[in-house]
C-alpha cells in the first residue's frame, strides 16, 4: 500500500490539547493539513486553501480526531493469564512468570502493539522484564523489540528493568534459595546469575544502544529503568541517576507498588522509600515513579519540590490487589500524572480508553464537593504527560510544527443514537467513545490502523503464528519450568506467611494517606 506523504482531514471537531486550567482546546468544523508526518496547517474548512482540494482526503463531516494516546509503563505482549498465571499478590504472582512460555520478541511485541495501536495508542513506553545472559543477548533483545515498534509503525520510549539483588523477594537470594527445595533452587541458580550483571557494564550497553539506533530518534527514545528500591543497591541506583542526567535520558522507577514494598524500606532505612530516594540525590524531574501506591502525602510533597512525575497503574493496582494510588492528593500539588497499562488492564488487554474511563471512575470519591480529574484531565494524563515520560516532547497535542499522531473517531458511534451537544467533548469521548468508535490511526503521518484494524502489518498473520506455536506442546525445557515452578510456589507462599506481617482483612483505602 502506498501512503500519501502530503494529505488533509476535514474533521466535525479536534480535540487539540487541554490548557492550564485542565479545559480541552477544541477545534469545529476545520480541514488538518499533513506534510510529511507533521501538521502544516489548521484551517476552518470553508476557509481551506483551493490547492487542498486536490490532495488525498480522509475523515468528514462526522469525523472527531484526537492526539495519538500514550501508554507510559509496559512490559510484554501475551500477558500473564493468557501464558497460564493466575491473578495474585505481587509477590507470589511475578514468580510465576518463571514457567510461562514465549514466542519471541518480535511476535510477543507485535501482538500488544497490535491491541496499544487499535485501542488509539501510538505511543508506549516499553519497560522490559531485564536483560540476561551475555551482552550479544542483551542486543538481539532490545533490536528485536525496538525492530518490531519500527515495523508496526509505533514510537517507543525503550528500557530495561535494573537489578543487582534479591531477584526472589526482599531479602538476600542465597537465603530464599536456602527455604527452598533443593532441586528448584538449584534450577534457580544459574538463572539468576544470568539475569545479574555489573551496573556499569549496564550502562555502557545502554549508552551504546542509543548511539547505535539514533538513526531513529523520531521515532525511539532510550530511558533508564531502575527496576525497585529492594532489587537496587544504593550505588546502583546512583549510578543509573547520573547515567541519565549526562545523557537526558529520562528515569522509570516501579516504587511502593505494593504495602510490603513500603514496609521494606521503612524496616531497612528507617523511612520511605521516597525519602531514600531524597537521600541518595535521585528525585529530579527526570524520573517517573510507576505505581506509587503506598507514598503518603511528605511523599508526595517531596516529588512534588523535585517536579517528578508518576504514572498510575489503576488497573494493575486492582487486579493485584497492590492498592489505589492517590490520584487526587497527587494532582492536588501539581505533580504530572501519565497513566500506564502495565502487563494489561481490566479487560486483559491494552485498551486505553478503558483504562481512561476506569481511573475516571475509581477518583470520583465520596462527597459532594470534592475535586476529581475532569474527563479532559485524564485525557491529557494518557496523551501530552504520558509522552513527556517516555521521552517524547512534542507528542500529545494537536498543533501545527508537531508530529501527526492522531486518531479519527467516529462521533455516529460515540452519539449512537444522540448526544446533546452541550455535553463537552472531552466528555463524550472518555464515556461513549472507545475502541468501536476508532476508524483510521495515523502516527508520525502514516495510516497504521483503518476501518479500526491494523494495516501497517498483517496482523492476522502475526495472530495465527503465535496461536500456531502455543498450540503445539510444550517443549522438555518448558515442561521442566512449570514443574519448577510448581515446586517452588508453597515455599515461597510459606516464606511470605512468615516475613510479611499480616494486619488481617481490611476494607480498601488510598494507601498511607492517614499517615503523617
Amino acid at each position: 500500500m502506498i501512503q500519501p506523504t502530503d494529505f488533509v482531514i476535514d474533521a466535525a471537531s479536534i480535540l487539540c490539547r487541554v490548557d492550564a486550567a485542565g479545559e480541552a482546546q477544541v477545534e469545529t468544523d476545520v480541514t488538518l493539513r499533513v506534510t510529511d508526518g507533521r501538521i502544516v496547517a489548521i484551517a476552518p474548512r470553508s476557509l481551506a486553501p483551493a490547492e487542498w482540494v486536490a490532495l488525498p482526503r480522509f475523515g468528514d463531516g462526522h469525523t472527531i480526531v484526537i492526539p495519538g494516546l500514550v501508554n507510559s509503563h509496559h512490559h510484554s505482549g501475551l500477558t500473564p493469564l493468557m501464558l497460564g498465571v493466575p491473578f495474585a499478590p505481587l509477590e507470589l504472582w511475578l514468580p510465576q512468570f518463571r514457567g510461562m512460555r514465549g514466542v519471541g520478541e518480535r511476535l510477543d511485541t507485535l501482538y500488544s502493539a497490535i491491541e496499544m495501536l487499535e485501542s488509539g495508542t501510538t505511543t508506549v513506553h516499553h519497560i522490559h522484564g531485564g536483560l540476561t545472559g551475555t551482552p550479544d543477548n542483551w542486543q538481539r533483545t532490545a533490536d528485536d523489540v525496538l525492530g518490531a515498534y519500527l515495523e508496526i509503525g509505533m514510537r517507543a520510549g525503550f528500557s530495561f528493568m535494573i537489578r543487582d539483588q534479591n531477584q526472589l523477594a526482599y531479602e538476600d537470594d542465597a537465603l530464599v534459595l536456602g527455604r527452598l527445595p533443593s532441586a528448584v533452587a538449584d534450577w534457580l541458580r544459574p538463572r539468576l546469575a544470568a539475569s545479574m550483571a555489573p551496573t556499569d557494564a549496564l550502562m555502557a550497553f545502554f549508552l551504546d544502544l542509543k548511539r547505535r539506533w539514533n538513526g531513529n530518534a523520531d521515532r525511539l527514545r532510550f530511558n533508564l529503568a531502575p527496576a525497585n528500591l529492594h532489587w537496587c543497591s544504593d550505588e546502583t541506583l546512583q549510578l543509573i541517576s547520573e547515567t541519565a542526567r549526562a545523557s537526558g535520558a529520562n528515569l522509570h522507577m516501579h516504587l511502593v507498588e505494593t504495602e510490603r514494598q513500603a514496609d521494606y524500606a521503612r524496616q531497612k532505612f528507617g523511612h520511605s522509600a521516597v525519602a531514600h530516594l531524597h537521600a541518595l540525590g535521585c528525585l529530579g524531574p527526570e524520573l517517573t515513579l510507576g505505581h506509587g501506591n503506598w507514598m503518603s502525602r511528605a511523599d508526595l510533597d517531596l516529588i512534588a519540590d523535585h517536579q517528578c512525575s508518576v504514572c498510575h497503574n489503576a488497573s494493575s493496582g486492582l487486579r493485584l490487589g497492590s492498592g489505589i494510588a492517590p490520584l487526587n492528593e497527587i494532582r492536588r500539588r501539581g505533580v504530572k500524572l501519565a497513566l500506564g497499562i502495565d502487563q494489561s488492564n481490566i479487560n486483559d488487554d491494552r485498551d486505553m480508553t478503558q483504562e481512561m474511563r476506569l481511573v475516571w471512575a475509581l477518583h470520583r470519591e465520596t462527597g459532594m464537593w470534592n475535586d476529581r480529574p475532569t474527563a479532559a484531565q485524564v485525557l491529557q494524563m494518557a496523551t501530552e504527560h504520558g509522552a513527556r515520560t517516555a521521552g517524547f516532547l512534542e507528542v500529545g497535542i494537536i498543533e501545527v510544527g508537531r508530529p501527526a499522531d492522531l486518531v479519527l473517531l467516529d462521533k455516529r458511534k460515540i452519539a449512537r443514537p444522540f448526544i446533546d451537544p452541550r455535553i463537552p467533548l472531552a466528555e463524550a469521548i472518555l464515556h461513549r467513545g472507545g475502541k468501536q468508535a476508532i476508524d483510521k490511526v495515523f502516527a508520525g503521518g502514516v495510516l497504521v490502523v483503518d476501518g479500526g484494524k491494523v494495516i501497517s502489518i498483517d496482523r492476522d498473520a502475526v495472530l495465527a503464528e503465535i496461536g500456531e506455536r502455543l498450540n503445539r506442546p510444550p517443549t522438555e525445557a518448558e515442561r521442566e519450568a512449570q514443574a519448577m515452578v510448581d515446586a517452588m510456589m508453597p515455599s515461597f507462599e510459606a516464606y511470605h506467611r512468615e516475613v510479611t506481617p499480616s494486619a488481617g482483612y481490611r476494607s480498601y483505602r488510598y494507601n498511607a494517606m492517614g499517615e503523617a
